[in-house]
């Protein structure tokens, strides 16, 4: 977990399964961390999986399926046990086997993919969940040390040219073309690594928050290697 002042008054840190999706988010805490340094070959298992696609959705009876060690057992248990907590909460978690996200090469003003500093919206309640069991590992930023993107001065103006409606409608035109999730960090901004083993809880925009969604970003993958990601 961090220790600056700033990313901890934002960031918290709890020590089990139940206190990480019954601690309600206030003020400016908008991600909570289950902290843990978990046991178990869990490169094993992301080198034993197949992966035909950027993107390989893991079900459960393939993870059986692995013929593993005995430390990749543990792995695999624990892999099991995060997914079945989270079902009992009522979330729908998925396992990927990730090579890489689709890249938003093409845009004329700023990427809008996942690795782009971005939060995630939603028009009913919910959280994101995830946990990096193996490979590069997501970053999150305080949101008073990032700023909207559409707001940027220069990055605006190209904007604002792009679109040939009235100004009534550029609003919804940043919107319908996801712009406006995406963020900045500031010169020195304190990025905090989400960590190998940690289960997050971030926090979505919808309309019944009371904070202030999570700013967080995909990271740029390992040559060679695929992420072992849980999600939801």
């Amino acid at each position: 977990m961090p220790t600056s002042s700033s990313a901890s008054t934002q960031f918290y840190s709890v020590s089990s399964f139940h206190d990480l999706v019954n601690s309600p988010f206030h003020g400016m805490i908008n991600a909570m961390c289950w902290s843990r340094e978990l046991v178990g070959d869990f490169a094993e298992i992301a080198q034993k999986l197949k992966q035909f696609e950027d993107i390989t959705v893991i079900d459960e009876e393939e993870l059986m399926a692995l013929s593993l060690s005995d430390k990749g057992i543990l792995a695999r248990d624990i892999i099991l046990n995060d997914l079945q907590l989270l079902r009992d909460y009522g979330a729908a978690p998925t396992l990927n086997l990730l090579k890489c996200y689709e890249r938003d090469k093409e845009n004329p003003v700023f990427p809008t993919d996942v690795y782009s500093f971005h939060i995630d919206r939603s028009p009913i309640a919910t959280d994101t969940f995830l946990c990096t069991y193996y490979g590069a590992v997501s970053d999150i930023v305080p949101n008073n040390q990032a700023v909207k993107k559409i707001l940027v001065p220069e990055l605006r103006k190209i904007l604002r040219n792009l679109f040939s409606g009235t100004d009534n409608d550029f609003d919804s035109f940043l919107i319908e073309n996801f712009y406006d999730l995406h963020y900045q960090a500031l010169p020195n901004a304190n990025i905090v690594n989400l960590g190998i083993g940690n289960l997050w809880r971030l926090a979505v925009d919808h309309p019944e928050s009371k904070v202030l969604p999570c700013i967080h970003r995909a990271p740029k993958e390992k040559e060679g290697e695929s992420r072992l990601l849980l999600i939801c």
